[in-house]
Protein backbone atom coordinates (compact mmCIF):
# COMPACT_ATOMS: atom_id res chain seq x y z
CA UNK A 1 0.00 0.00 0.00
CA UNK A 2 1.34 3.43 -0.94
CA UNK A 3 0.68 6.32 1.21
CA UNK A 4 -1.49 9.07 0.55
CA UNK A 5 0.05 12.31 -0.95
CA UNK A 6 -2.06 14.43 1.22
CA UNK A 7 -1.00 12.35 4.26
CA UNK A 8 2.85 13.07 3.61
CA UNK A 9 2.17 16.33 2.95
CA UNK A 10 0.53 16.84 5.76
CA UNK A 11 3.50 14.78 8.14
CA UNK A 12 6.11 17.67 6.31
CA UNK A 13 3.92 20.59 7.16
CA UNK A 14 3.74 19.79 10.57
CA UNK A 15 7.16 18.83 11.27
CA UNK A 16 8.51 21.77 9.40
CA UNK A 17 6.30 24.09 11.17
CA UNK A 18 7.08 22.73 14.60
CA UNK A 19 11.07 22.88 13.92
CA UNK A 20 9.98 26.69 12.90
CA UNK A 21 8.64 27.07 16.31
CA UNK A 22 10.77 25.80 17.70
CA UNK A 23 13.59 28.27 17.03
CA UNK A 24 11.61 31.22 18.51
CA UNK A 25 12.22 32.78 21.67
CA UNK A 26 8.72 32.76 23.41
CA UNK A 27 8.19 29.86 25.48
CA UNK A 28 4.34 29.88 23.78
CA UNK A 29 5.64 29.35 20.54
CA UNK A 30 8.20 26.58 21.56
CA UNK A 31 5.54 24.64 23.00
CA UNK A 32 3.22 24.94 20.11
CA UNK A 33 6.32 24.14 18.40
CA UNK A 34 6.76 20.46 20.17
CA UNK A 35 3.04 19.83 20.13
CA UNK A 36 3.03 20.16 15.96
CA UNK A 37 6.23 17.69 16.19
CA UNK A 38 4.37 15.43 18.09
CA UNK A 39 1.30 15.42 16.12
CA UNK A 40 3.45 14.97 13.05
CA UNK A 41 5.39 12.12 14.90
CA UNK A 42 2.22 10.03 15.86
CA UNK A 43 0.89 10.89 11.59
CA UNK A 44 4.46 9.41 10.37
CA UNK A 45 4.08 6.28 12.30
CA UNK A 46 0.55 5.46 11.44
CA UNK A 47 1.17 6.20 7.80
CA UNK A 48 4.01 4.03 7.78
CA UNK A 49 2.21 1.15 10.08
CA UNK A 50 0.41 0.63 6.63
CA UNK A 51 -3.54 -0.63 6.00
CA UNK A 52 -6.05 -1.02 8.62
CA UNK A 53 -6.86 -4.32 9.49
CA UNK A 54 -8.50 -6.41 11.89
CA UNK A 55 -7.32 -6.98 15.77
CA UNK A 56 -4.08 -8.54 16.03
CA UNK A 57 -5.02 -11.57 18.00
CA UNK A 58 -4.39 -14.82 17.06
CA UNK A 59 -7.24 -17.17 16.40
CA UNK A 60 -9.38 -14.36 15.54
CA UNK A 61 -8.27 -12.50 12.83
CA UNK A 62 -5.99 -13.99 10.14
CA UNK A 63 -2.86 -13.17 10.00
CA UNK A 64 -2.64 -11.94 6.54
CA UNK A 65 -5.72 -9.34 7.49
CA UNK A 66 -3.92 -8.53 11.29
CA UNK A 67 -2.84 -4.39 11.67
CA UNK A 68 0.99 -4.40 13.17
CA UNK A 69 0.51 -3.50 17.08
CA UNK A 70 3.76 -2.29 17.09
CA UNK A 71 2.86 1.08 15.47
CA UNK A 72 -0.07 1.55 18.12
CA UNK A 73 2.93 0.85 20.47
CA UNK A 74 4.87 3.96 19.31
CA UNK A 75 1.71 5.89 18.82
CA UNK A 76 0.89 5.81 22.77
CA UNK A 77 4.38 6.60 23.48
CA UNK A 78 4.82 9.65 21.33
CA UNK A 79 1.55 10.71 23.01
CA UNK A 80 2.43 10.19 26.43
CA UNK A 81 6.54 11.80 25.74
CA UNK A 82 4.68 15.11 23.83
CA UNK A 83 2.30 15.37 27.22
CA UNK A 84 5.40 15.06 29.17
CA UNK A 85 7.24 17.92 27.13
CA UNK A 86 4.59 20.02 27.12
CA UNK A 87 3.74 19.91 30.84
CA UNK A 88 7.19 20.53 31.31
CA UNK A 89 7.66 23.92 29.10
CA UNK A 90 4.47 24.89 29.81
CA UNK A 91 5.64 25.24 33.46
CA UNK A 92 8.77 26.81 32.09
CA UNK A 93 6.57 29.31 30.60
CA UNK A 94 4.29 30.18 33.78
CA UNK A 95 7.20 30.39 36.00
CA UNK A 96 9.13 32.59 33.34
CA UNK A 97 5.20 34.54 33.27
CA UNK A 98 5.59 35.20 36.81
CA UNK A 99 9.45 35.90 37.02
CA UNK A 100 9.73 38.55 33.93
CA UNK A 101 6.07 39.01 32.92
CA UNK A 102 6.90 37.89 29.30
CA UNK A 103 7.90 34.00 28.46
CA UNK A 104 10.58 34.98 26.25
CA UNK A 105 14.16 33.06 26.52
CA UNK A 106 16.90 35.54 27.75
CA UNK A 107 20.77 35.48 26.15
CA UNK A 108 22.83 33.93 27.92
CA UNK A 109 26.25 36.23 28.77
CA UNK A 110 28.45 32.79 29.31
CA UNK A 111 27.43 31.52 25.94
CA UNK A 112 28.14 34.42 23.92
CA UNK A 113 31.59 34.51 25.89
CA UNK A 114 32.44 31.41 24.65
CA UNK A 115 31.07 31.98 21.37
CA UNK A 116 33.30 34.66 21.28
CA UNK A 117 36.76 32.58 22.28
CA UNK A 118 35.43 29.79 19.59
CA UNK A 119 35.75 32.32 16.98
CA UNK A 120 39.07 33.19 17.56
CA UNK A 121 40.25 29.74 18.38
CA UNK A 122 41.36 31.09 22.21
CA UNK A 123 40.76 29.08 25.05
CA UNK A 124 38.37 29.61 27.38
CA UNK A 125 39.67 29.11 30.53
CA UNK A 126 43.28 30.01 32.65
CA UNK A 127 45.11 26.98 33.72
CA UNK A 128 47.16 28.19 36.38
CA UNK A 129 48.72 24.68 36.97
CA UNK A 130 50.43 24.97 33.58
CA UNK A 131 53.10 27.38 34.72
CA UNK A 132 54.05 24.98 37.97
CA UNK A 133 54.17 21.68 36.27
CA UNK A 134 54.86 22.01 32.60
CA UNK A 135 51.53 19.76 32.28
CA UNK A 136 48.79 20.93 30.06
CA UNK A 137 45.34 19.40 30.69
CA UNK A 138 45.68 17.60 27.57
CA UNK A 139 48.54 15.56 29.34
CA UNK A 140 46.94 15.29 32.74
CA UNK A 141 43.62 14.14 31.31
CA UNK A 142 45.93 11.36 29.50
CA UNK A 143 46.99 9.91 33.02
CA UNK A 144 45.02 6.93 34.68
CA UNK A 145 42.80 7.93 37.75
CA UNK A 146 41.47 4.41 39.11
CA UNK A 147 39.11 5.86 42.24
CA UNK A 148 38.70 1.91 42.72
CA UNK A 149 41.93 0.78 43.70
CA UNK A 150 42.92 -0.90 47.28
CA UNK A 151 43.74 1.96 49.59
CA UNK A 152 41.08 4.53 48.14
CA UNK A 153 43.51 7.40 47.65
CA UNK A 154 42.71 7.27 44.10
CA UNK A 155 46.57 6.34 43.04
CA UNK A 156 48.06 3.01 41.72
CA UNK A 157 50.70 1.97 44.06
CA UNK A 158 53.21 -0.82 44.72
CA UNK A 159 50.72 -1.95 47.64
CA UNK A 160 47.83 -2.21 45.13
CA UNK A 161 50.30 -4.95 43.11
CA UNK A 162 50.55 -2.06 40.29
CA UNK A 163 52.98 0.21 39.01
CA UNK A 164 54.13 3.11 41.28
CA UNK A 165 52.30 6.22 41.07
CA UNK A 166 55.19 8.71 39.65
CA UNK A 167 53.06 11.87 41.06
CA UNK A 168 52.44 10.66 44.53
CA UNK A 169 55.08 13.07 46.51
CA UNK A 170 54.68 16.08 44.55
CA UNK A 171 50.52 16.22 44.86
CA UNK A 172 49.72 16.98 49.02
CA UNK A 173 47.10 14.29 50.53
CA UNK A 174 44.00 16.30 51.74
CA UNK A 175 43.35 15.84 55.35
CA UNK A 176 40.92 13.09 56.05
CA UNK A 177 41.22 11.94 52.47
CA UNK A 178 41.28 7.99 51.62
CA UNK A 179 42.50 4.73 52.97
CA UNK A 180 42.13 5.00 56.96
CA UNK A 181 45.69 6.24 57.26
CA UNK A 182 46.98 7.56 60.21
CA UNK A 183 43.98 6.43 62.21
Amino acid sequence: MTPSLILVLAIGVLFATGVYLLLERSLTRVLIGFILIGNGANLMFLVAGGRAGGAPIIGQTAPAQMSDPLVQAMVLTAIVITLGLTAFVLAMAYRSWQLHGHDEVQDDLEDRRVARHAARNAPAFEDSDTEESGATLDDEAAEVYDETDGDGDGETDARDGNRPAPDKARRPRRPGAGGGEGR
